[in-house]
């Protein structure tokens, strides 16, 4: 079986991971410190503060903007339900707008659409490796006056217009085992802010700035010193690790790129894409259902995945939650029926691309 996603970990993680354990210092110590500072850098922002998954990263973020209850959120339908359920844990209320097909991201029309007068926080999920259309987003967040929360979650190093995915506000990132840089779990909040930056840092600690004594009611969001470890030698070859999912993807496109009736995805201008997931469209006109191009997948083994199968506000617990408003998103609710991701992981040797390429040509009837 060819893997949608291989978790692999070099000696250098493993000589840093005994390091710390050698060291006696496993909380959050030097380890998580030198993560963040090289993590800013790989942004290109002054503050990075690391906490304990992505999902703390976004309640953080939005903890820090000071919402109250009725404070709205603009965020995407088309996402992991962390998005959402990050909202509804600061307390606030989650208001959708449609994607773009080119780019699954946030439409910058829908969005200006759904922006009402209780609208505080947008927040743009850079879905897949590839950042939201920020060069229309941030001067409607300018206009009206908005907080700015990415959810950076999938698109580590990706850029708009030479500046990373992350840094037009408050960037949250996810480290989980699956993203293309990992601590198995573990979070980033990325600003250059500083006065927010310390809000994070003492939120993150309980609320303390020193041992007890608090300033505000906090959380335990801090990433141990065994974590950080992992992710170290990760930043160092990260230029690789994107350079082999480019690679990868390059020759998805030109092995496929004839199939009828599958849309390929594109690395739209003045962007660039990490490629977190190679995602297609199997569209209407396809001889073959999504679905079932996913089982022949399978028997051919050829892992892929269906990155989301719904709107995130189309399950039993959202649809008449007080603080979810799901207005129509038409092209996220087509986009959810088409989508399939399949393997583009950096893992991945040549021979296993060419297989790949096979496999879902013959899946497709192409």
């Amino acid at each position: 079986m060819i893997p949608i996603s291989v978790v692999k970990l070099d000696e250098k993680a493993e000589q840093l991971a005994v390091e710390v354990i050698r060291s006696g210092v496993l909380a959050q110590g030097p380890m998580v410190a030198r993560l963040e500072r090289e993590f800013a850098d790989l942004v290109g922002v002054e503050h990075a503060v690391a906490v304990n998954n992505g999902t703390t990263a976004l309640v953080a973020a939005l903890e820090v903007l000071d919402l109250r209850p009725g404070d709205e959120v603009v965020t995407s339908p088309f996402t992991f339900v962390a998005t959402l359920n990050a909202i509804l844990e600061a307390g606030a209320t989650a208001r959708f707008a449609d994607i773009r097909e080119d780019d699954f991201c946030l439409d910058p029309a829908a969005l200006a659409a759904a922006i009402g007068p209780r609208t505080r926080v947008v927040m743009p999920v850079h879905l897949y490796g590839q950042p939201a259309d920020m060069g229309a987003i941030v001067p409607l967040v300018e206009r009206h006056g908005l907080g700015l929360v990415e959810d950076t979650a999938q698109s580590l190093g990706a850029t708009v217009g030479g500046r990373g995915a992350g840094s037009f506000g408050l960037g949250t990132f996810s480290l989980y085992a699956t993203k293309n840089l990992t601590t198995g779990e573990g979070g980033m909040i990325t600003t250059d802010d500083a006065v927010l930056a310390d809000r994070l840092r003492v939120l993150r600690n309980q609320g303390m700035r020193q041992r007890y004594q608090y300033e505000v009611a906090g959380h335990n969001y801090r990433l141990t010193d065994l974590q950080a470890a992992l992710g170290i030698p990760q930043l160092a070859g990260y230029a690789d690790t994107v350079a082999r999912r480019r690679a990868n993807a390059a020759r998805l496109h030109a092995g496929l790129a004839d199939v009828p009736g599958l849309r390929l995805p594109a690395e739209l201008p003045g962007r660039t894409h990490v490629w977190h997931q190679y995602t297609v469209l199997v569209t209407d006109a396809a001889p073959v259902s999504r679905d079932e191009v996913a089982a022949r997948l399978g028997e051919q083994g050829v892992g892929c995945g269906i990155y989301y199968p719904k709107a995130v506000y189309d399950y039993d617990c959202y649809r008449e939650h007080p603080q979810v408003v799901a207005d129509p998103a038409p092209v996220t609710e087509r986009v959810a029926r088409q989508c399939l991701s399949l393997p583009v992981h950096h893992h991945l040797a040549d021979g296993d691309v060419d297989r790949v390429v096979e496999a879902v040509r013959k899946a497709a009837g192409a």
